[in-house]
């Protein structure tokens, strides 16, 4: 994610920890709508990034999935089509029945690693997605509780500058 999404949010913090606050309206204060809205669809716009590069990941481990079970497929029939030919040459038909299996163990093998290569790749980027996630979401939780404790220790001053966001 990009630092963008914390510049909005430091300055939507500033905007209401700088706003009037309302004559007897405790924790109220004032903000202008659309610049908070718009600040807001700032924010709106660049999480989605992050959740659509999982999406993009995830799609892409299926059709790596699926392009290694059509290789495999490929690979079988092309055995079973040898196999088929050799059968009907007796003189050689137990090497036939040997290369064939060897063919499709190979192909069998190929296929399980290229899957299991699919599946720790994903793995790992889905890993790596949940934990700049995660990080966003504590940056957030933290935010949130200095913005909570300004409020309380503005409060407790007895300055009459009670705020409350309301959007």
């Amino acid at each position: 994610m990009s630092s963008g999404v914390y510049e909005v949010i430091d300055i939507l913090y500033n905007m209401i920890s700088d706003a009037w606050g309302l004559p007897l309206g405790a924790e109220k204060c004032v903000v202008e709508r659309d610049k908070v809205l718009d600040l807001l669809d700032e924010i709106k716009a660049e999480l989605p990034n992050e959740l659509s590069e999982a999406k993009k990941l995830v799609s892409a481990r299926a059709e790596f999935i699926a392009n290694a079970k059509k290789e495999a497929d490929t690979i079988k029939k092309v055995a079973e089509e040898q196999a088929r030919r050799l059968v009907d040459e007796q003189v050689i038909v137990k090497n036939a029945r040997a290369k064939a299996n060897d063919i499709l163990s190979a192909a069998e093998t190929k296929a399980a690693e290229l899957k299991k290569a699919a599946s720790d790749y994903a793995d790992d980027a889905m890993r790596r997605t949940e934990a700049a996630i995660a990080e966003a979401l504590e940056e957030v939780r933290q935010s949130r509780a200095k913005f909570r404790a300004l409020l309380s220790s503005g409060s407790s001053k007895g300055d009459g500058m009670d705020l409350d966001l309301e959007l």
